[in-house]
């Protein structure tokens, strides 16, 4: 069964046998809030205007975001290492389920990396006039890639109201062991280099 998480609640990456979670699906979704769920690019009610929304991941040296290399976006759907893989933009706007999905694995991650943010920000928010208020049901959570099961989900649900970017989760390193921690934060950041400034 898979963990129900409130805000600020952390989790270790442990299944239910002891063994490491070490391989991961990290799935972001959301709909727009005056419509019936469409997809990735769900158009509002009352206006032509599609919320494009896009996930991406901040790689985090001793704590730290260091530079755009360590990036994970639409732009760069995986990282050197080979550790990160992002499936891109759902273009379709078909079907329920995941907006966005992001593929770990923790045993090839760079030894200097300890942390890894997820973000979700609105695309030309501000010149569209749209927020993360127009937007409900987000969600982020893990799926084990091994077995396909739910290991835990994190359904935020605060007023985001003025909000331009979400700070869903993050999944960082104590010692020897990964966890995730449900963050939920909105932030006015515009776009990805104010958010990057944020965690530098």
């Amino acid at each position: 069964m898979a963990v129900n998480l409130q805000k600020g609640q952390k989790i270790s990456l442990k299944k239910s046998d002891g063994r490491k979670l070490t391989r991961l699906m990290v799935g972001l979704g959301w709909d727009a809030a005056n419509k019936k769920k469409s997809g990735f690019f769900s158009t509002l009610f009352g206006t032509n205007e599609s919320i494009d929304c896009d996930a991406s991941v901040f790689m985090c040296r001793d704590g730290k975001y260091r530079g755009k290399e360590d990036l994970i976006y639409f732009g760069n759907l995986h990282h050197e290492s080979d550790c990160i893989k992002h499936m891109g933009d759902n273009l379709t706007g078909e079907g329920e389920g995941d907006d966005e999905q992001i593929f770990i694995d923790l045993d090839k991650m760079p030894a200097h990396y300890d942390k890894l943010i997820f973000v979700v920000n609105i695309y030309h928010a501000v010149a569209r006039k749209q927020h993360f208020g127009m937007i409900k049901n987000a969600y982020i959570h893990i799926i084990d890639p091994e077995t396909h099961e739910e290991f835990c989900r994190f359904n935020l649900s605060d007023d985001y109201t003025d909000m331009l970017s979400m700070i869903a989760g993050e999944v960082y390193k104590r010692g020897e062991e990964w966890k995730f921690n449900a963050v939920g934060m909105g932030t006015k950041d515009k776009d990805l280099r104010e958010l990057g400034e944020r965690f530098k």
